[in-house]
């Protein structure tokens, strides 16, 4: 098992006498180290499955871990074993300990935008900046453990106080509804632990070593999980990268990775600075430019994977000329080269960047991938019938209410709504409780109430079954009893309803899929629905060039990386002047070269438009921190003043490839 591990690796691996920090340098195999230690754990400790949780930050992440650790155990059980993301394993405990916490145990999960609409209501205003703002701002106050009664106190003007308002207001709405959103599934676990010792001791002997990944991405709420978890004992591994901390702006704290020696005076420290993944130049290139910040720990990438090609550097005349000589110069170099579309990536600091290279690989029928687009649960099809499952799985889910009872329309108007909306507010509790009260009937006609009587029983009707057949036998009859596909077709331009209808119909042949897979029934996977990402599904399969963001590029590779729009302004971003903000915006480049395994190219603009008028455009400071020896610059100045050559260039090297390829 150890014979393709390297000696840190090894010693990562082995430790076992108390907290351990791994500083896993990008590309040195820190998800080898995560799942050979799990197996460790298991197999020459002797240590349980179900005493062991890794956790991660995205979905993607785990399920790349469960599989890797499934097949270096093959043969042993892995039941129990716990690997997942800080949310999930938050829902975990909430739901065994709801009661504990005064919820249900079927309590929701609320999204965003369901969030966006409780906000908007209680701040009474339409604008979206502002709302946005406010949602924001409690984000923040939770991540930090600030409480809405802190809030209230902290409060230094007329804005923070209008803001703390809302969040009490806010927190107490959620609760009446019997939800949480996101925030909560670390915040609520936090409290639960700081409150109740014997609960904090049932999971600190349930889970009995913890490894998180990418710590450095940890907020203030994150770490305070893992110290209540780990307790007095403090047998865990942190896996992360001072170097890769992009997040800042989310509410990631480098601190966390400052704390763990002073919150854990016997920590052992254990550098991977073997790079598997690139050539020397690019982390020459990477290692010269993160010099420049400050540093929690000293580590230098290295690696024996040879010198490879120069770094190219291309001042482009504008954004047009831009996306022009990257496309020709990505299509040269896959017609040379033999490679694939799926070898290149096209990574930007902003998601505006995107279009253009989009409009150009189109024109040139080069397929591509745009990463960080719609969600597949964010479609207006999936969240009608998300609606319904959510209903099912918790009456008291107002938002889910108003969106299953008019989705599609079954004679309950506004009015009708507004009266039930008043009704249940008078009496603090949910719509679908007051649907059946007597003081309801008595203030709106019979044929107001008949609808919602109906549809209620109907619910109702459908949550017993829910509980008791498989999805695959309730899905179908609860989509024909609500009419969804007649209701699509009667809506929608009969192409755009083909399309919402394959989508519903995957989801429910997923959900069907998923319900064999886990023995879940339909309320069980209702509440992971919120947690899950369905579209990181089957993209690997196909051959096209990544168009990517490069917060979103992060823990990713490609043989061949563009990184363009590299100007001051687009990165270092204009907002991110402050020192603290540009060594993120720092990070976040090294991040962008690092994902290069092969060649790396680098590109700016000489001038972008900006209305009418046109801007002309700096080179990024962190081109010149690269250090000289290994780019090569082409391209507008660097020319020698000579106009752009970059597109014109690459035609020719095009132009050469076709003919060599000819001839060969």
């Amino acid at each position: 098992m150890s014979a393709h591990l390297n000696a840190p690796q090894r010693e990562a691996i082995r430790y076992l006498d108390g907290p351990l920090l791994v500083l896993a340098g990008a590309g040195s195999g820190k998800t080898r180290v995560i799942t050979h230690k799990i197996a460790y754990l298991i197999q020459e400790c002797g240590m349980k499955p179900s005493n062991i949780a890794a956790i991660t930050f995205t979905n993607k992440a785990a399920r790349e871990m469960q599989e890797r650790v499934g097949t270096l155990l093959e043969g042993t059980s892995t039941g129990g074993l716990t690997i997942c993301t800080f949310h999930a394993l938050g829902v975990r405990i909430l739901r065994e300990e709801a009661k504990v916490l005064g919820y249900k145990p079927n309590f929701s999960i609320f999204d965003s935008t369901d969030c966006y609409g409780i906000v908007s209501d209680l701040a009474g205003s339409v604008d979206k900046a502002t709302i946005r703002k406010l949602q924001n701002v409690i984000s923040n106050w939770k991540n930090a453990l600030v409480t809405p009664d802190m809030a209230v106190k902290l409060a230094q003007d007329d804005t923070e106080a209008l803001a703390a308002r809302a969040y009490r207001d806010y927190a107490a709405t959620l609760k009446a509804y019997q939800a949480v959103d996101f925030d909560d599934l670390i915040m609520l676990p936090v409290e639960l632990f700081e409150k109740h010792p014997e609960v904090r001791e049932k999971w600190q002997n349930r889970l009995r070593y913890i490894l998180v990944d990418e710590y450095q991405d940890t907020n203030a709420c994150q770490y305070k999980l893992l110290k209540l978890l780990t307790g007095p004992r403090a047998m865990f591994t942190a896996v992360g990268d001072d170097d890769q901390a992009i997040y800042g702006w989310r509410g990631a704290d480098i601190e966390n990775l400052r704390g763990l020696p002073r919150d854990y005076p016997n920590l052992k420290l254990v550098k991977l600075e073997q790079n598997y993944r690139s050539t020397v130049r690019i982390l020459k290139a990477a290692n010269a430019l993160i010099a420049n910040n400050e540093k929690l720990f000293e580590k230098k990438l290295w690696s024996d994977l040879g010198m490879g090609d120069l770094i190219s550097v291309t001042a482009c005349k504008d954004p047009e000329s831009e996306a022009e000589a990257v496309v020709m110069k990505l299509q040269a170099h896959k017609f040379e080269h033999r490679t694939t579309f799926s070898d290149y990536a096209i990574l930007y600091r902003s998601n505006h960047q995107a279009r253009i290279f989009e409009q150009y690989l189109r024109n040139q029928k080069v397929p591509y991938l745009l990463s960080g687009g719609q969600s597949f649960f964010d479609k207006a099809e999936i969240k009608d019938i998300t609606a319904y499952l959510r209903l099912l799985a918790n009456s008291d889910d107002d938002p889910a209410f108003i969106r299953a009872v008019t989705t599609p329309k079954r004679g309950v108007g506004g009015s009708t709504l507004e009266a039930l909306g008043t009704y249940a507010g008078e009496r603090h509790i949910s719509l679908f409780a007051a649907v059946f009260e007597e003081g309801f009937a008595h203030r709106v006609a019979s044929r107001q109430l008949d609808p919602l009587l109906e549809f209620c029983e109907f619910i109702n009707r459908m949550e017993w079954r829910a509980k008791k057949e498989p999805p695959g036998q309730v899905l179908p009859d609860l989509l024909a009893a609500i009419g969804y596909e007649t209701w699509l077709y009667d809506h929608e331009e009969p192409r755009a309803a083909d399309s919402k209808w394959k989508n519903v119909q995957e989801f429910t042949a997923w959900l069907t899929r998923k319900g064999e897979e886990d023995e879940k029934t339909l309320i069980d996977l209702t509440q992971t629905i919120a947690l899950i990402n369905l579209l990181d599904k089957g993209e690997s399969d196909f051959d096209g060039v990544q168009l990517s963001t490069l917060h979103a590029a992060k823990g990713l590779e490609y043989k061949h990386v563009f990184l363009v729009g590299i100007e001051e302004g687009l990165l270092p971003h204009r907002e991110s002047q402050d020192p603290v903000k540009i060594e993120e915006e720092r990070r976040l480049m090294y991040v962008g070269i690092t994902r290069a395994q092969r060649s790396l190219h680098v590109t700016h603009c000489e001038r972008r438009p900006a209305g009418k008028e046109w801007n002309p455009c700096e080179p990024s400071r962190f081109i010149a921190e690269m250090g000289k020896d290994d780019l090569r610059f082409s391209g507008g100045k660097a020319a020698g003043g000579e106009p752009d050559k970059a597109s014109s260039g690459a035609r020719l090297a095009a132009m050469k490839a076709l003919l060599s390829g000819a001839k060969s």
